[in-house]
């Protein structure tokens, strides 16, 4: 964004008292730009902030404002149009890969970059990865990209998500070394016959739901990505969680890492749980 934020833009719009209430936070994925809460009491004044931000941050072509959370199968929000072109889809650039999606149809955090490259970062070279829940299939692109494993899996249910992720896979050319399946992890997985050296679970909730399921397809020594959203004095809740999972499958763990990965409201965080299974 620019150097001055939108609260300067719009001083000269706005009463001092609708000024406060202006969002501090937004999201910006491609060239849309999404207020995820915004008060009801600036619904008259949607018009002004989309247009100001369409003048003062070039960049950005489309201005959301969210009108329903996340919900449903897919966990996708209900979006509405306050300024600019009349579309929900868009092209990001992260981590040296694009992403084309549709932001109202497909579940997808910008937030979540920097963990995309940490995980890619920790693939060693020639492992076998699985992402489960790979959306438009940013977490596979960013691997594939940016470390040597043999190969990345992703299963997604969604089928507009899967239609953008093969359309993504093929835009960023990574044909070779990424493999992806339409329908339900608890239907796929077992079809593939197949183990992992890593497994990502990037579920926005429920993850823990999972789990056993993972376990039964990593390798031995393998390392398992559990994400779940915790406020911060419940982080341990994460271990008990993956303690259980193994517990019933009779598998060892170790804790590796709890790594935050975002804050969602004060003290609450999505955090990735890493830990290795013999």
């Amino acid at each position: 964004m620019a150097k001055r934020n939108l609260k300067y833009y719009l001083k000269t719009k706005l009463s001092d008292k609708q000024l406060q209430l202006v969002p501090s936070s937004f999201d910006v994925v491609g060239d849309i730009l999404i207020f995820s809460e915004f008060p009801k009491q600036l619904t008259k004044k949607e018009k002004i902030i989309g247009q100001t931000i369409l003048k003062n941050y070039h960049h950005i072509k489309t201005v959301l404002k969210k009108t329903k959370k996340y919900s449903g199968e897919f966990r996708t929000p209900k979006l509405k149009i306050i300024a600019g072109e009349k579309k929900k889809e868009t092209v990001c650039k992260e981590n040296d890969v694009f992403v084309k999606l549709d932001v109202e149809k497909v579940y997808f955090s910008p937030r979540m970059s920097s963990e995309r490259k940490r995980i890619a970062e920790l693939v060693k070279p020639n492992e076998s990865v699985l992402v489960m829940f790979s959306g438009s299939g940013a977490y596979p692109l960013v691997i594939a990209k940016n470390s040597k494993c043999k190969e990345v899996y992703g299963i997604e249910i969604n089928p507009i998500a899967h239609k953008y992720a093969l359309e993504n896979v093929k835009k960023n050319k990574s044909e070779n070394k990424i493999r992806l399946f339409l329908g339900d992890v608890r239907k796929i997985i077992p079809k593939l016959n197949k183990k992992f050296d890593r497994i990502l679970m990037p579920l926005p909730k429920g993850g823990e739901d999972f789990l056993v399921l993972a376990l039964k397809h990593i390798k031995n020594n393998g390392i398992v990505h559990f994400y779940d959203f915790l406020h911060e004095d419940e982080f341990y809740k994460a271990e008990e969680k993956v303690k259980e999972a193994c517990n019933k499958s009779n598998k060892k763990y170790k804790i590796i890492e709890i790594a935050k990965c975002g804050q969602y409201s004060p003290r609450f965080y999505r955090i990735c749980a890493d830990f290795s299974v013999d």
